[in-house]
């Protein structure tokens, strides 16, 4: 999003606000409620969606020196992340290969190479299996190389690692990524590092948690008593850039444009910004940092979210510290006022009240999110 974009952008919501009009599609669109309950309709995505797509598994600080490791549980799936001697990024099925224990049980650490807990079946952070525990005579004829750890395809990009859940396949992340790196390169991902992260368990679907950053329609509303009297009421625009989105959700201080010149605009103070980043990941970037929301679907009524912050590696100081905090926990907060209210929408999805929910014409980047879905099922 170059610097012309960013005006345009600017330029486009302020004259909507002129006018007192939303950003329009031209209909209202209608969303099944078989997609956020069937089971069916479940696995079809973990399928096609969460094991075929890309997914962003970890930021590259996680993995912070050589030798560094991460397990997570992506996809349905256990996952080792890796950085090796050679600084090279490394995903793999935390799985052993001798009768399928979890190998590696430490959420992070240092290790050149992991022993399995149950028969010591010893493998290298590259993958290969080193070493069997009385293999001359237990495994006499067993072929290492064909053995070691089933690997994931990934690679770091954008300051991130991205990985596809399936392992022993080539994927072409370079189409998948060089419309994302055109789109984000001026927020310099690769220069933050991450300063907080949790976990939080919700039991709502997948696509409702993600659908909530996709408008700007209830901020006043939902987020009256967090970030709602902060931004312009129902006011934002979409733009898709391949599969993913950017919406732009301007200010309060939107209608004062008029007063200054496009050149002296700081886009960053203006407005935030939302990229979904499909499947399954939304970066909300603010004045000094970033947001990061990235969903792993359990079931299709139940969503683990890793919620993270975002700073730039330059401002990680003790001064700043507890800059930091503080951000993380009102991110936290206003996001929280939305699972919340997912939670209780989830819940209300078998009641027979409605066969689907309903987009607004200011809400069209919920239907055109859906349709990049549809199109990978």
């Amino acid at each position: 999003m170059n610097r012309e974009m960013q005006i345009q952008s600017l330029e486009a919501l302020y004259g909507l606000n002129q006018q007192g009009s939303a950003f329009l599609d031209e209909t209202v669109t209608r969303s099944p409620i078989g997609r956020y309950t069937s089971q069916t309709r479940f696995e079809a995505e973990r399928a096609a969606v969460f094991r075929g797509q890309p997914i962003l598994a970890a930021h590259g600080s996680e993995l912070p020196e050589n030798g560094s490791f991460l397990t997570l549980q992506k996809s349905g799936l256990p996952i080792l992340l890796t950085r090796d001697s050679s600084g090279r990024v490394n995903a793999f099925l935390n799985v052993c290969r001798h009768r399928g224990a979890k190998l590696v049980h430490d959420e992070k650490g240092c290790k050149g190479a992991f022993s399995c807990p149950y028969h010591a079946w010893t493998f290298a952070n590259t993958g290969e299996l080193r070493g069997v525990p009385h293999q001359k005579q237990g495994f006499p004829e067993i072929d290492k190389a064909a053995n070691g750890l089933k690997r994931l395809p990934a690679v770091e990009r954008l300051g991130f690692i991205w990985i596809v859940a399936t392992p022993d396949i080539d994927y072409d992340f370079d189409t998948f990524l060089a419309p994302l790196e055109q789109e984000m390169a001026w927020i310099d991902m690769d220069q933050h590092v991450l300063v907080h992260v949790e976990t939080v368990e919700c039991r709502a679907n997948w696509k409702l948690l993600l659908e909530a950053g996709l408008e700007a329609y209830h901020f006043r509303v939902a987020h009256k008593e967090t970030v709602g009297p902060h931004m312009m009421d129902n006011l934002s625009s979409y733009h898709m850039f391949g599969p993913h989105i950017r919406s732009v959700l301007p200010r309060t201080s939107l209608p004062d444009l008029d007063m200054t010149a496009p050149e002296t605009w700081d886009f960053r103070e203006l407005a935030n910004v939302v990229y979904t980043v499909f499947p399954t990941t939304q970066f909300l970037t603010m004045q000094d940092h970033f947001a990061w929301i990235n969903v792993d679907p359990v079931a299709p009524d139940h969503t683990r979210i890793r919620l993270g912050t975002l700073a730039p590696a330059a401002d990680i100081t003790p001064e700043k510290a507890a800059h930091w905090t503080r951000n993380h926990a009102i991110s936290k907060a206003t996001l929280s006022e939305d699972f919340d209210i997912c939670v209780d929408i989830q819940a209300g999805l078998d009641s027979g009240a409605n066969d689907a929910l309903t987009y607004g014409r200011y809400e069209g980047a919920l239907d055109r999110f859906n349709a990049e879905i549809e199109a990978v099922l």
